[in-house]
């Protein structure tokens, strides 16, 4: 057990908790560190088949944290530069994550709490959870988090909630793509997410990986020539692969393929 963090692995869930309940479960360095390391652990435990990021307390994360801004205040150009980079960074294995990666969110998010929610694959929050981008109330930028939260709302919906600041509710972040669904407390919560679970458990765990990667690859190219031959490549390189064979062989077989238990 972590200070910050909780990590549990369960029938092929990983669980990462954000367990700082008295501080709104806000970014420091020491939890951008450890959730980055958490990630990479995930990554690579062969048992892992998805991953669940949840918060204790009233809040799913508060952004930043107001003693490590304190902190930060007095920091250089380069001591700047290193802070926000580990942020960027744990952000960067969310997204990369080769297994799917859950939001579970059960209150508030602001800030690096909405990049965070955003660099997941899925998320789902309850009714009363509120949002907001402040970065610029405190006349700075949402800029680490920016990717993740363009990738997932799109450029005229971050202009809005970037430049304004202003708090919106749980059915406008679903309406603007940020939470994928909304329901109506934890329990409720908790199904949503074990459904979700059962649905990816049936999948092949290469192709999550290979789907994840395809993903990223074709939302970030124009469609032409180079992105027919990369997605022809991909569908055949898998195909043949033992797990493609084990998937298409099961299918015809009419039984289970080998990774459901």
């Amino acid at each position: 057990m972590t200070q910050n963090i909780l990590t549990e692995i369960d029938a092929g869930v990983g669980i990462v908790t954000l367990n700082r309940p008295e501080r709104h479960n806000a970014f420091d360095d020491a939890m951008i560190a450890e959730l980055a390391d958490a990630l990479q652990a995930m990554a690579a435990d062969p048992s892992v088949r998805v991953v669940v990021i949840s918060s204790t307390g009233k809040s799913f994360c508060a952004g930043a944290d107001l003693e490590w801004m304190q902190r930060a205040a007095g920091y250089g150009l380069e001591e700047n530069r290193a802070d926000a980079g580990e942020l960027a960074e744990m952000l960067r294995r969310v997204t990369d994550c080769p297994k799917p990666v859950i939001a579970r969110v059960q209150g508030p998010a602001y800030g690096g709490g909405v990049g965070l929610i955003a660099a997941c694959d899925m998320a789902v929050a309850t009714f009363d959870a509120r949002f907001a981008l402040t970065e610029v109330k405190l006349g700075l930028l949402p800029a680490v988090i920016s990717p993740h939260v363009l990738a997932a709302i799109g450029e005229r919906y971050a202009r809005r909630y970037m430049l304004t600041a202003e708090a919106f509710s749980a059915a406008e972040a679903y309406r603007i793509g940020l939470i994928h669904e909304m329901v109506a407390d934890e329990a409720a919560l908790d199904e949503a997410v074990g459904e979700w679970i059962d649905a990816v458990l049936k999948n092949g765990p290469h192709a999550l990986a290979e789907c994840k990667a395809l993903i990223r690859t074709v939302a970030g190219r124009p469609f032409g020539p180079k992105a027919i031959e990369y997605t022809v490549e991909a569908i055949a390189r898998v195909r043949c692969s033992p797990e493609g064979q084990e998937g298409l062989a099961a299918f015809l077989q009419k039984r289970k393929p080998n990774w459901v238990a």
